[in-house]
C-alpha cells in the first residue's frame, strides 16, 4: 500500500495555553491538539461514545475527560479507559521553530488514522468514520 505522510502547520506553540486543548481541522478531519507543558499531543476530536468534543475536555495527567459523559481517553495512545473498551485516532505532532505541525497519513484507500494496534487487531468496535473526511 502506498502511503505518504504530510505535515500541516497549525499555529505557534505559545498560542495553545498550558493544559488546554484546541480543535483544528485538517483535510476534513477535526483534530484535538493538547498542550501538556512538556509536549503537545493530537487525537481525533470525537469521543467514541456520543461524539463529544475532546478538545473541550479537562486534562488530567496524560488523559482527557470527555465533557459530555466523562469518558477518559489516553492522549498518547487513544485508548478509552472506562466504561467501555474503545479507541480514537492519534496523530504525530512536532514543533519546528516554535510552530506546531500535525502529521496526517494518506493511504490509497483514503484517509487512514493512526490507531493503536490493540484497536485495529482485537475486534474492538471503533468510531473511525468521523476521521475519514
Amino acid at each position: 500500500m502506498n502511503t505518504s505522510h504530510s505535515w500541516t502547520r497549525i499555529t505557534y506553540a505559545e498560542d495553545i495555553p498550558l493544559r488546554e486543548g484546541r480543535a483544528v481541522e485538517i483535510d476534513g478531519r477535526e483534530i484535538a491538539l493538547f498542550n501538556l507543558g512538556d509536549r503537545f499531543l493530537a487525537l481525533e476530536n470525537r469521543c467514541p461514545h456520543r461524539g463529544g468534543p475532546l478538545a473541550d475536555g479537562i486534562i488530567s495527567g496524560c488523559t482527557v475527560v470527555c465533557p459530555l459523559h466523562a469518558w477518559k481517553v489516553d492522549l498518547e495512545e487513544g485508548f478509552v479507559f472506562k466504561p467501555e473498551r474503545a479507541c480514537v485516532a492519534t496523530y504525530p505532532v512536532r514543533i519546528d521553530d516554535g510552530i506546531i505541525s500535525i502529521q496526517v497519513r494518506e493511504c490509497e484507500r483514503g484517509n487512514a488514522p493512526l490507531m493503536p494496534a490493540e484497536c485495529t487487531s482485537g475486534g474492538v468496535a471503533l468510531a473511525t468514520e468521523s476521521v475519514a473526511g
